[in-house]
């Protein structure tokens, strides 16, 4: 199957080195990986390697629905790029490019069939704008 490609960026005004602790550890994960304010990311784990697993928990905070995120790793280089591929079979690739004091991270991923493009491209860009926050403040 064939899937379109989604484009996510942002400028993270943090070195690499914090920018992949605050992606790659499930005790970061937990508090920034939620489109919105009335979501939340009680639970993540990582096995960060080729053919590991990562799975994180996401929630509606007032507990009316939830959702696993499962996803196997592909390719981990450290501070520089790490990719998974869903277990629906899309794949998602994240690069980390240091740039003026700071890191960009642009994320590709292959689009689902069930939401509008549109759809997907906002919740993925505000969990990564979340990301860039939470970054940004260790």
């Amino acid at each position: 199957m064939s899937f379109e490609k989604v484009t996510i960026s942002a400028q993270v005004d943090a070195p690499p080195e914090t920018v992949w602790t605050a992606w790659t550890t499930p005790d970061h994960i937990t508090r920034w990986n939620f489109a919105s304010d009335d979501w939340c990311c009680p639970s993540a784990s990582v096995d960060l390697r080729p053919g590991g697993a990562y799975r994180s928990r996401m929630e509606a905070k007032e507990g009316s629905f939830g959702f696993d995120f499962t996803a196997t790793y592909q390719e981990v280089v450290p501070q520089e790029k790490a990719s998974f591929l869903m277990d629906d079979g899309r794949l998602a690739e994240t690069t980390f490019t240091p740039v003026d004091g700071g890191t960009q991270v642009v994320t590709v991923f292959d689009a689902e069939t069930e939401h509008s493009v549109e759809m997907q491209r906002e919740g993925w860009q505000a969990i990564l704008n979340n990301f860039k926050a939470h970054a940004e403040s260790l």
